[in-house]
């Protein structure tokens, strides 16, 4: 049996990266209403699309989460840098839309950051340090509308 595969479609190289910490390899089968399984078994969930009556998740809520998580560490790390105490009770609520415009199909995102208790100045400034360095916000710049408001 010849297996015919397509060796490489594009392969766009934006920064040459010295060292790969962590690959991520999730199975998609069925798109939008199918199922996102990762090789180490640690996630096997159901896909719906957003707004149907399905018991499984979509990609614009897995963005949200994966977004909010990196951000909450970009922000650990800024913080500890400039010496300053984040609340205990931090979170993000961080909502991805599937949007459309003339040109089709696009994403956008609004990240509210909880930061309740901290100098708004502070605040101001882990989050902008934050969103310089984390990975997610890097690979929406530019791309996407963003969003990011602070409240404390």
């Amino acid at each position: 049996m010849e297996l015919n595969t397509i060796q490489e479609v594009e392969n766009t190289t934006v920064i040459n990266i010295s060292k790969v910490l962590y690959s991520g390899n999730v199975i998609v089968t069925g798109g939008r209403n199918g199922e996102a399984k990762s090789s180490d078994g640690k996630l096997d969930i159901e896909l719906t699309s957003p707004g149907s009556k399905g018991n499984g998740t979509n990609p614009e809520q897995l963005l949200a989460a994966g977004w909010s998580a990196c951000f909450i560490g970009a922000m650990h790390l800024a913080s500890a840098k400039m010496r300053i105490d984040l609340p205990s009770d931090l979170s993000l609520n961080t909502s991805v839309d599937l949007a459309t415009s003339d040109d089709g199909f696009f994403l956008q995102a609004h990240l509210q950051i909880l930061l309740p208790g901290l100098a708004i100045d502070e605040a101001r400034k882990v989050v902008e340090t934050a969103h310089a360095t984390c990975p997610y916000s890097k690979a929406t710049r530019g791309n996407i509308n963003v969003k990011i408001d602070v409240v404390v």
